[in-house]
């Protein structure tokens, strides 16, 4: 670059003493003009994601740029021709977008500056990576059988195959197949829970999570309460209760609580037809297991528990694809006496909607008794009282596993739980050394309760978590209050949430994919 500099100076005598008795004074005044043959480089150039294909720039103006330059290419090198250039962009117009990138790639990125006369300035760049796409449309649970299902998107879409697991089942699109937007993929397995990613040659597109219908000739097929009551009476262990679509109105002005002493579960028949259990919970006794799935089982506001855990030893309680509503207190609750140390193999509940529950109780509550481990993903709570959310007591007679009680909440909408100051999302009291904790990509909302305050909480892992209008969660002024200091607090956008719509709006989480996946369309 030439810079050439011409330099006038003026100098004025403002007066002379011969008797050296004066004093004297000289004005310099410089002028410089700067005069360059190339434009200035822009500086400050940064690139941002907003959602998950789109490209939001910002740079600081040149001194003598007009306009500005952009170049995107796959190539670190800017080999070959660019994957796009814009040519003529003025800095009234940034922060400059630029949409309907591909997913999932990395794009470099550089901008140069212009004016009319001048060699244009030298590159500067940066890169980013896209968010991986997704373009799946909702999974049509009427199209899930127990080996098949129909997997759709945008007709037409540049779209090459599906990947499955478990299984690894590589699918190739036919021709046909994409034009249309949609493609049946069969000889699946019963009772599944398959993981299906739209591909784009190596580049996601899209994800969908998907479970296989039942085998009704594995289960007992139930089209009542009085065989559901007496199938779970007679069971053996083991039995897979298929409920055909309708209600299921238990009579009881309290409710009525069902016994199991034996491994069941309790199904629907057809992933698109949820049987509705109305006024009932279930009381579980030493050797029972319960699995729950596609199924909506509310307490009508009589009972103060969906599940009830005595004293002994059970195996897994799995709550999964279900809607479990209207209690007085919680989903469950372990509150054991004697002095056996009583326990759950797992608590698994995955995929499901809680609402409406009361001040009778904790929402998961073990008062002497624990789980192995315990996993609360993809679900979304709301309309819960004041309580704790997880709460597990410590006993003198409890012996816990080697490996300690693990506790993973990740991917939930949690909207208002334990929304008083004395409240806690982590009211766990068993020994540090015995547990661990893991709170990751949830959002939070609406709260005045804490994340955990007893010395012997033991959280390990917060990671990407969102709290809106929960500011206890993050800053405290007590040195024994547990925080997530580097959540963010960004407004999730609510379609509506008065009426139980959690979609959520912010480009943020969309992208970063926090929350319950069902709200991020």
């Amino acid at each position: 670059m030439k810079v050439h500099l011409k330099k006038y100076a003026i100098y004025g005598l403002l007066g002379v003493s011969l008797s050296l008795s004066g004093c004297s004074k000289d004005a310099l005044d410089v002028i410089k003009t700067l005069d360059t043959d190339q434009s200035f480089s822009p500086v400050g150039l940064t690139a941002i994601l907003d959602g998950k294909t789109s490209i939001v720039l910002t740079w600081t103006k040149a001194i003598n740029a007009e306009a500005y330059t952009v170049e995107l290419s796959e190539s670190a090198n800017f080999e070959g021709t660019p994957f796009k250039t814009i040519e003529n962009i003025k800095i009234s117009e940034l922060p400059y977008t630029i949409p309907g990138l591909s997913g999932d790639t990395e794009y470099h990125i550089r901008v140069k500056g212009t004016m009319t006369g001048k060699e244009d300035s030298k590159w500067v760049s940066t890169t980013l990576k896209t968010a991986s796409e997704q373009i799946f449309n909702p999974v049509d649970l009427t199209t899930i059988t127990a080996k098949s299902v129909v997997l759709s998107w945008p007709a037409a879409a540049a779209v090459t195959s599906i990947s499955l697991s478990p299984g690894n089942i590589q699918r190739t699109l036919t021709a046909n197949e994409i034009a249309k937007g949609s493609a049946l993929i069969e000889g699946l397995i019963p009772e599944t829970s398959y993981s299906a990613i739209l591909l784009n040659g190596t580049k996601t597109r899209g994800t969908a999570i998907f479970k296989t219908g039942i085998d009704i000739g594995d289960a007992i097929l139930v089209t009542s309460v009085a065989e559901l009551t007496a199938g779970i009476a007679s069971a053996k262990g083991g039995e897979t209760f298929a409920l055909t679509g309708g209600n299921y109105d238990f009579v009881g002005a309290t409710g009525v609580s069902l016994a199991l002493s034996k491994p069941v579960a309790i199904v629907a028949a057809r992933v698109s037809e949820k049987p509705v259990l109305n006024n009932v919970g279930f009381t579980l006794s030493a050797g029972a297991a319960l699995k729950f799935q596609n199924v909506i089982v509310d307490g009508g506001n009589n009972l103060n528990n969906a599940i009830t855990v005595g004293n002994g030893v059970y195996g897994e309680i799995i709550i999964e694809g279900s809607e479990i509503r209207n209690y007085k207190a919680g989903v469950i609750i372990m509150n054991t006496s004697g002095t056996s140390s009583s326990t759950v193999a797992a608590l698994k509940m995955n995929n499901n909607i809680f609402r409406n529950y009361g001040n009778s109780g904790e929402f998961i509550d073990f008062r002497t008794g624990f789980p192995l481990n315990l996993s609360f993903t993809n679900n979304t709570v709301y309309g819960v009282a004041d309580r704790e959310f997880i709460r597990i007591d410590a006993a003198g007679t409890n012996v816990y596993p080697a490996g300690g009680v693990s506790i993973s909440v990740s991917n939930n909408t949690l909207v208002g739980l334990a929304n008083a100051s004395s409240r806690r999302f982590f009211y766990v009291r068993i020994p540090a050394a015995n547990h661990s904790i893991s709170f990751t990509k949830n959002i939070v909302t609406g709260t005045v309760g804490l994340l955990a305050n007893q010395s012997q909480t033991n959280i390990t892992t917060l990671s990407g978590n969102n709290y809106f209008n929960a500011t206890s969660l993050q800053v405290t002024s007590s040195g024994t209050v547990k925080v997530d200091a580097n959540g963010t607090s960004l407004d999730p956008g609510f379609a509506n949430a008065a009426n139980g719509d959690f979609t959520i709006s912010n480009n943020t989480l969309k992208g970063n994919g926090i929350g319950d996946p069902r709200w991020i369309r």
